[in-house]
């Protein structure tokens, strides 16, 4: 049985509650979105490590192709602010680096997240943004271009030499 003095401690109980966890929503938000933009970003920074590590010199400088290889992989974060920021120029920043012929291949990939409400403030008192006031998001993948049981295969890496090579060894 109910007493008089208890009745709408309920409401009074949610009238708070509700509040706080809408809060606790909004701060998971932004890990999540920029967690979301990093495993994108790494995935297209590892396809484009892949790709750089198998052109061939035959093919030419084929930078081009292969930057905008790695922005068609990103086209998958959606173009508003809060994921990348896109108004103006696009803040996608890609630097490729080796290729067949180098030990190591490496695709570093930048972008600009402006933060949600409740983190903007945040970010700018503890100097996390850049001077437009955005979080910068970077991603960097590295792999070697040839696996270290081919360096050490009596073959060695001169693929004229793997030609016929499993006869040899009869």
């Amino acid at each position: 049985m109910r007493r008089a003095d208890e009745a709408g401690q309920g409401t009074l109980e949610a009238a708070f509650a509700i509040p706080v966890l809408f809060i606790l929503m909004l701060l998971l938000i932004q890990p999540g979105i920029i967690l979301y933009d990093r495993m994108v970003m790494g995935a297209a920074a590892s396809e484009g490590c892949r790709l750089l590590a198998t052109k061939g010199a035959s093919y030419g400088s084929m930078d081009g192709a292969c930057e905008a290889y790695i922005r068609h992989r990103l086209a998958s974060i959606p173009q508003h602010d809060c994921f990348h920021v896109h108004g103006g120029s696009c803040s996608w920043q890609i630097t490729l680096d080796g290729g067949e012929a180098s030990g190591q291949v490496s695709v570093k990939i930048t972008n600009e997240v402006h933060p949600l409400p409740l983190f903007d403030v945040a970010t700018v008192l503890l100097g996390m943004t850049n001077s437009r006031g955005n979080l910068e998001v970077t991603v960097e993948a590295t792999m070697p271009v040839q696996p270290d049981w081919v360096a050490s295969a009596p073959a060695g890496t001169d693929p004229s030499a793997w030609i016929g090579a499993w006869c040899d060894d009869e």
